[in-house]
Formats: C-alpha cells, sequence, structure tokens
C-alpha cells in the first residue's frame, strides 16, 4: 500500500503504478499495489544515508569534474525514482533497482526474483545497496585488493534488466497462488513430499517463458501492514555465529515437522568440520606480511624481517581461526547424541591442534653440543 512506504499513490502513479494489484485504477492510498521485478523499498535509515551520499556526488560532479550536479536531493522523499545497484555478500554482480519507497525497518523489501538474481536467497543474512552513480564514479579495479578474493564485495559487472528464467532455481519453487486447493490440504495428512504437490501449486517456475512471470503474483495470506512484523533480522540481532546456532537449534526443536538431530549433524558436517579442517590448512600454508608496510611473503625471508622496509613480520593465519568452531562442534556431538565417528574425528583434530601449538617446543642445539 502506498501509505505503507511513505509515498502517496499520485507519486506511485508518476513512476508506472497506475493500477492496484486488482486492475483497479490507483485512486487511495490504501490500495495494495502489486511490486514491480526491479523495484525496492528501503530503510529510513539506508535513505538518509543515501541523501549524504547524493549530496557527495553532486560536490564532486561540480567541483572536480565540473559538470552539473545529478541528484539536487534534500529529502529522503526525493530519492523516489531513483536507480540503486544492490549486491548481495561474496558476489561480484550488481543488479539495477529502483527506489518507490520507505520502511521503518531494517530490511530491504524487493521482489523475490531480484533478490534472487543478487543470488541472496531472501535469507537473513546482510546485504548492500549503492546510489548508481557512486557505484559508476567512485568504484576501480585499482582499488581491489590483490589477494585472493580481493574482487569479492565489488560490483565488477551490473545487470540492468533481470530475467526470471536465469536466476536461481529456489526462486522459481516460489508460491504465487492466491489459494491452495482441497486436495493439498488432505494430502498433507498423508506426509506427502513437497515435490509429490508441487504440481496443483502456482509456481513461478509454470510461467516461466510467459508475461506471468514478471507479474499476476498473489498470496494466501494478507496483513494489515507490512511494517509490523520484526524490526530486524534475528541474524544481524545475535552477534556471534555460536548465538545464531543456538537460536536456530531452539527452534527446530519447537518445529514438529523439523529433526533437530539432522539439523545439527548437517551444521556439523557441512561447515563446522570442513572450516576447522580448511583452517588447519591454511595456517600449515600461510604466508607471512610486515607489520609496517604490509607486503606480504610466501616464505619468511632468510634476514627475518620485511626485506623492503625492515619492519617485523607476522602471520596471516591465527590458533584463534583454527578454534573457533571447536567447542561448538563437540557441544552439537554431546547434545544431540551424533554418531561415534565424529566424536572420534573432532577427537583427532583436537590432538592435531595440540600437537601444533602445545607440543614440547625443539630445544635448539648448536653443532658445538656435539665436540
Amino acid at each position: 500500500k502506498p501509505s505503507e512506504i511513505g509515498v502517496s499513490h499520485e507519486k506511485l502513479r508518476q513512476i508506472g503504478y497506475t493500477s492496484d494489484m486488482f486492475g483497479k485504477p490507483l485512486t487511495s492510498d490504501d490500495q495494495i499495489c502489486e511490486l514491480k521485478v526491479q523495484d525496492v523499498i528501503i530503510p529510513l535509515k539506508c535513505g538518509e544515508y543515501f541523501v549524504r551520499v547524493a549530496n557527495f556526488i553532486d560536490e564532486l560532479l561540480t567541483k572536480v569534474y565540473g559538470l552539473a550536479p545529478y541528484y539536487n536531493i534534500r529529502r529522503v522523499e526525493e530519492l523516489v525514482g531513483h536507480i540503486v545497484v544492490g549486491l548481495a555478500p561474496h558476489t561480484s554482480v550488481g543488479i539495477l533497482g529502483r527506489i518507490i519507497g520507505f520502511t521503518n525497518l531494517n530490511v530491504c523489501y524487493a521482489h523475490p526474483i531480484w533478490h534472487s538474481a543478487k543470488r541472496r536467497d531472501c535469507d537473513g543474512d546482510e546485504d548492500a545497496l549503492m546510489l548508481a552513480l557512486d557505484t559508476l564514479i567512485n568504484f576501480s579495479r585499482e582499488y581491489l585488493p590483490s589477494q585472493i578474493g580481493g574482487i569479492m564485495d565489488a560490483p565488477l559487472l551490473l545487470i540492468p534488466v533481470v530475467n526470471t528464467a536465469e536466476v536461481q532455481r529456489q526462486a522459481h519453487d516460489f508460491d504465487v497462488a492466491s489459494a491452495y486447493p482441497l486436495e493439498f490440504y488432505e494430502r498433507t495428512w498423508g506426509r506427502a513430499e513437497p515435490k509429490q504437490l508441487s504440481g496443483i501449486i502456482d509456481l513461478v517456475g509454470y510461467r516461466l517463458g510467459t508475461e506471468a512471470q514478471f507479474e499476476g503474483f498473489n498470496f494466501t495470506t494478507p496483513v494489515s501492514n507490512i511494517n509490523h512484523g520484526n524490526a530486524e533480522s534475528a541474524y544481524k540481532r545475535l552477534k556471534t555465529m555460536v548465538d545464531k546456532l543456538n537460536s536456530q537449534l531452539e527452534l527446530a526443536e519447537k518445529i514438529g515437522a523439523v529433526n533437530a538431530r539432522k539439523v545439527a549433524l548437517k551444521v556439523l558436517t557441512k561447515h563446522f568440520i570442513r572450516d576447522i579442517a580448511g583452517n588447519m590448512r591454511a595456517f600449515s600454508t600461510q604466508s607471512v606480511r610486515c607489520k609496517s608496510c604490509n607486503k606480504r611473503y610466501r616464505r619468511i625471508p632468510l634476514r627475518g624481517v620485511c626485506t623492503h622496509c625492515g619492519g617485523q613480520l607476522t602471520l596471516t593465519v591465527y590458533r584463534g581461526g583454527i578454534e573457533k568452531y571447536f567447542e561448538a562442534a563437540q557441544n552439537l556431538v554431546e547434545k544431540y547424541k551424533l554418531p561415534q565417528y565424529y566424536a572420534q574425528r573432532i577427537l583427532l583434530v583436537k590432538e592435531e591442534i595440540t600437537s601444533l601449538f602445545d607440543g614440547k617446543k625443539p630445544r635448539q642445539i648448536s653443532l658445538t653440543d656435539f665436540s
């Protein structure tokens, strides 16, 4: 509804929202509109920040490039209609979007297809938005670190138009029905697999190649106001990974359809054990860097100091990075009575860590000791 995003229906009509989701002319702030694929509703705090960024860009254009200002924005409401770039963590491709409104919640309301195009999967993790002109003017490959991973979280490419057929498969399983048929409820009593019922539910995947893949999405549960939900994602509110894990497992234990033991086993095998083993491997093959000039060396120089500036050298991978999930992994095995194999595997890893860091240090012996 226009009233939910702080924008009048007249303004929405100016940017293309001429009718509501039922096809009736948009004449009221309380009519429900269907969000267009590349339109976004941003947090009010984000809008306030964008106003400052826009002013900086305009000053940059006039004082550095000798051009006319572009944004000329003083209030948050004036951002409506401007283009932004969405970028998910650990990716290198930005997706163009358009601001159409604001929310008091710390969330970015956007079309599921748009989120999927960013490879965000609509989960509770962090996300990023940038004013388009800021991205185009103030980005260069010259700013990126040279080490592995340096090109991540940078808009190396921009996708101007989202194609529903090219987004992640999960988005094609998105349910866009206005109601479920009676058969759906009857078959749930028999604990039917979701795949067996997908054929009787209206999914995005069945609309590919038609205009319906972009619009005409329905919902089964109306809400009085989209701003009455959680103000902030629990993923962001909980500070440590262990806190997030405990919260996830606590929720799994409350849901009858979820096997908390299987969740714990999957977290252990897919994340913790791989993370611990990977960090141990990284420790044994790590490079060193200079504390002063940050120059990196694949091997420690014979001089024992930086050959560039003479500064002290330090490690790039530390013990804490290896052990950060070790205790949590042990707790999972004990609490959920996971197979003994995993308990033994964790024990072997612990012994390896102990021998690596707490073992007896070799005694330096001089050749004269043998004379």
